[in-house]
């Protein structure tokens, strides 16, 4: 018995509409469903990577924010393999979205760059063998 891969992970924002556009139109996931839970009054939105894992994003009004300077204990960051990590950082920064510099990983020896989603969760752009 295995674990085959990673399904989906869960993200929860604060302003519901600026996260979808942020995930959909900047990093151009596609949407796979869009549900508004009228008892939690919560959006739940299923959204997917072209290799078939998906990301959930939840708003729920009273979220608090998340801690991440000093980096806390949990989810470090989430990171999406490119092609091109320079391609990347240059339509990010063209967005008006601040992309940390590029750096090279010691052990890989590839290339990959940080930046943040709307609610501040820090992102990672990691290069393609």
């Amino acid at each position: 018995m295995i674990l085959k891969r990673i399904h989906h992970v869960a993200l929860i924002c604060a302003d519901y509409q600026r996260s979808k556009y942020f995930y959909t139109d900047i990093l151009g996931l596609s949407v796979l469903a869009e549900h508004y839970r009228i008892e939690r009054d919560s959006y739940k939105l299923d959204l997917a990577l072209p290799d078939g894992s998906q990301l959930e994003l939840f708003s729920f009004s009273d979220a608090p924010a998340r801690p991440s300077y000093p980096e806390a204990q949990g989810l470090r960051h989430l990171a999406f393999e490119v092609d091109s990590v320079h391609d990347w950082k240059a339509r990010l920064e063209h967005l008006g979205i601040a992309v940390e510099a590029i750096r090279t990983d010691e052990y890989t020896k590839r290339e990959f760059v940080f930046f943040a989603d709307p609610d501040g969760l820090p992102l990672e752009l990691y290069a393609s063998a």
